[in-house]
């Protein structure tokens, strides 16, 4: 019986040395070649849904005041990812949709550009509130000089809830960034196995997983495991790697201060002016209006909105519908959003009125870069 026990003890004795010997030689150089070989992607945090909690895993819809990190939520997707690319961290924020500001958002488009100016960084993925996510990455495909992809996503289910999408959004956003295969699209947002032009997506319901969409122009692809697949692509992707692809709004120009004030005006039927009025007096610089139809105001709204061009504030005309443009004719100090969402159409606004004192200039930017499109003639 000793000479057995002695005999066990010598073959588990064996098989550990084999196991030490073998298998951290063999880590190691996995280790090394995934650090070497593969995509190096750099989250920028921004909080949102994705790093919420709920009161009960059933409470889809009631928001805990406990939060995680996104680096939380990361260490759920290991092993996996490691396998897909090197990951780092960098968590700017974590905040809702309702505290964000412009100064937010500024912050988060120089720190992207700051993580892609690093030559052994192959893309960013940003994670925010899907409440105003569009905003975030349309503020962020305005103004980051980078081509290298950003991809923004979320959840829409809290991280301690049944059915939370963040694990499943956030793998596919990095595997898409991590593919290069949007480089020069600038910002797209990846949900729901999805990815969007930042300019064109759009969230279309409170509370389904599938609230994004491309509006009429659907998604830019799928990401499908492995496979992902471009099916079309931004305009902008024809000025790939010339000066003409990046847009003139860099923000290492300006100061957080310096940002436009810019609201948004909605109209509806006997909508008062008494708003246009207010908001003119307050100093607002720029003013975009969500019209019914192809554009329209009210009466008492038109009234104002002349007083307001006459004192210097700068009029974008958009449309309420969701589709269909507000194309620009040329009246002074009133400028066509194309079929850009009011909330978008703000955006640039406020970028233009940034960077220009020249509402003629402004209006430039709205039919050029607020309304891409491929033209492949010759003229």
């Amino acid at each position: 019986m000793n000479k057995r026990r002695v005999f066990n003890k010598i073959v588990a004795a064996a098989i550990a040395l084999t196991t030490t010997l073998t298998v951290p030689s063999f880590q190691q150089k996995t280790d090394a070649a995934s650090t070497t070989d593969l995509p190096h992607v750099t989250i920028v945090g921004m909080g949102g849904t994705i790093t919420s909690t709920a009161y009960g895993r059933d409470l889809f819809q009631s928001y805990a005041p406990e939060k995680v990190s996104i680096s939380d939520i990361l260490n759920r997707l290991q092993p996996e990812i490691s396998k897909i690319a090197d990951v780092k961290v960098h968590e700017l924020y974590n905040i809702n949709s309702a505290e964000t500001k412009s100064s937010n958002l500024y912050d988060l488009s120089l720190a992207i550009d700051e993580a892609l100016a690093d030559d052994a960084v192959d893309a960013v993925v940003v994670n925010a509130g899907t409440n105003i996510m569009e905003e975030l990455a349309y503020f962020s495909d305005l103004t980051v000089q980078s081509e290298k992809p950003v991809v923004f996503t979320g959840s829409m289910r809290q991280s301690n809830t049944f059915s939370f999408d963040g694990e499943a959004n956030l793998f596919n956003a990095i595997r898409l960034a991590a593919s290069g295969e949007t480089k020069c699209y600038g910002t797209v947002l990846m949900m729901n196995d999805e990815f969007f032009a930042a300019r064109d997506v759009r969230k279309s319901d409170a509370l389904r997983l599938d609230t994004f969409d491309g509006g009429r122009y659907g998604a830019l692809g799928t990401v499908d495991e492995n496979r992902i697949r471009s099916v079309r692509a931004p305009a902008r992707v024809k000025a790939c790697g010339t000066d003409a692809w990046k847009t003139p709004f860099d923000l290492k120009k300006v100061n957080k201060e310096d940002l436009a004030q810019v609201e948004v005006i909605y109209s509806y039927t006997e909508a008062s002016g008494l708003p246009i009025r207010a908001l003119a007096d307050a100093g607002v610089k720029g003013i975009v209006t969500a019209g019914h139809g192809a554009g329209g105001i009210s009466t008492d709204q038109i009234n104002a909105r002349k007083e307001a061009v006459e004192k210097g504030v700068v009029f974008v005309s958009a449309t309420r519908t969701g589709s269909g443009a507000v194309y620009d004719s040329g009246t002074p100090g009133i400028i066509g959003a194309a079929d850009l969402m009011p909330q978008k159409a703000r955006i640039l606004l406020q970028m233009g009125l940034t960077f220009s004192k020249d509402p003629e200039q402004v209006r430039e930017w709205f039919t050029s870069i607020g309304v891409p499109e491929f033209n492949m003639s010759d003229r």
